[in-house]
């Protein structure tokens, strides 16, 4: 079997569905499973209806109704008309949303969050497999939620990869196309989970290993893995050939292709994995694979924003050694800070962190019970692999350095 992951820019709308048929209809869907992102921006709405929940609860109906009607128009479009069962399938998966909101009484973001975003990739995937069966392509739904189980460490769960295994043995199997969702999952409680942020790309590799796919395509907006976003940096190229491991350092420091988690247990099968355009699906895109380690050899760059630095040192100016680090990456641990970077001297510390919990007040007011501590909030992290001499050149001339850390062939700048 074979797995495609489609993300949220590939389906954005009612035209981005009819490319998915396309795309299939070319490069063929039998014997073939399809991990499937939400709609769009769809994603961000659903995380407004969380935040809308704790701050406005009375504006979540309102918010909701937007969502349902954004895949209502989709199925109309895709539909003529003749879209009775799958319309009342969209209007029943936002009732249940809404009735879980007016029933729950947890009062934890992260097990809200899971619950209620979820409903994305739900209302995407029923739409595309709807629209598969309409045009003439026997496909199959599957809840991801029945194939994946993690504990409950909710928004960031961890596989149980043996009851993983088993559950995606028993119901993938045949060789109708199967269409599933990427992102979630469930705990052994059946509450929903979540893999993280951009976890589908995970989704597809979980199920991949499970079923020994011959391969795993990851269909994107660009033409493969390139050696910067094109967002954000003017010229970039793409990269042919990657290693495992080079795209695993490349996903460790932050490189938005491929989800961090996504290449260990391919790698263990040597299941390759391609990166290729959605819009141009013939073309050749990367291959992640054994062989050369990276093709061609340039620099890479890549830029995580919106991040903290906080560099902290002794009151008595003794040393920052072992007891004090261990209590620092406790805390930081405590408070369920992502460590980018970290750098430290005699007397001080310093630490990027990803603040994705909201908890930056109550750890910098845990840290100055022993710390002098100076936050430094919004800087950027560029990272630059094979790097050359003249490589941050650009970065440096319209932005203030705040800290370097260079290895042999990585360079990486915080700036503000």
């Amino acid at each position: 079997m074979r797995v495609f992951k489609f993300g949220g820019a590939s389906v954005k709308d009612a035209e981005g569905v009819i490319n998915v048929v396309k795309v299939l209809t070319e490069m063929g869907h039998e014997d073939t499973l399809v991990v499937v992102s939400a709609m769009g921006k769809s994603t961000n709405a659903f995380e407004g209806v969380v935040d809308t929940y704790f701050d406005n609860p009375d504006s979540c109906k309102a918010a909701l109704y937007e969502l349902e009607m954004f895949h209502q128009e989709i199925v109309e479009t895709l539909f003529n008309g003749a879209h009775g069962p799958i319309a009342e399938r969209v209007k029943n998966l936002c009732a249940q949303c809404e009735t879980f909101l007016a029933n729950n009484r947890s009062p934890h973001r992260a097990f809200v969050y899971d619950q209620v975003v979820s409903f994305g990739e739900l209302l995407s995937t029923s739409i595309i497999c709807a629209y598969l069966n309409h045009v003439g392509i026997a496909a199959e739904w599957v809840d991801a939620r029945s194939c994946i189980k993690t504990d409950n460490f909710y928004r960031s769960a961890h596989l149980n990869w043996e009851q993983t295994q088993s559950a995606i043995q028993d119901q993938i199997q045949g060789n109708v196309l199967k269409v599933t969702q990427g992102f979630i999952a469930s705990d052994e409680n059946n509450f929903t989970t979540t893999l993280g942020r951009e976890g589908s790309d995970y989704s597809a590799a979980i199920f991949a290993y499970c079923i020994g796919a011959t391969d795993v395509t990851i269909w994107k907006d660009v033409q493969g893995v390139l050696n910067a976003d094109p967002r954000v940096f003017d010229k970039t190229q793409l990269l042919e050939h990657i290693s495992y491991q080079e795209a695993i350092e490349l996903a460790f420091y932050g490189a938005s292709v491929i989800h961090p988690k996504t290449l260990q247990p391919l790698q263990r099968k040597e299941i390759p994995l391609y990166v290729k355009s959605f819009l141009n699906p013939r073309q050749k895109g990367t291959k992640v694979g054994k062989g050369v380690r990276m093709q061609p050899e340039i620099p890479c760059y890549i830029v995580k924003k919106g991040l903290s630095l906080l560099r902290l040192s002794t009151r008595d100016f003794s040393f920052v050694v072992e007891d004090n680090i261990s209590d620092i990456f406790k805390l930081l641990h405590e408070h369920k800070m992502s460590v980018d970077v970290i750098q430290n001297s005699a007397i001080s510390f310093s630490v990027c962190v990803q603040d994705k919990y909201r908890n930056m007040d109550a750890l910098l007011l845990s840290l100055r019970s022993r710390f002098d501590v100076k936050h430094t909030p919004d800087v950027s992290l560029y990272t630059i692999r094979h790097f050359e001499e003249n490589s941050a050149a650009s970065l440096l001339k319209s932005k203030d350095l705040v800290l370097e850390q260079r290895t042999s062939n990585t360079l990486q700048l915080v700036l503000k």
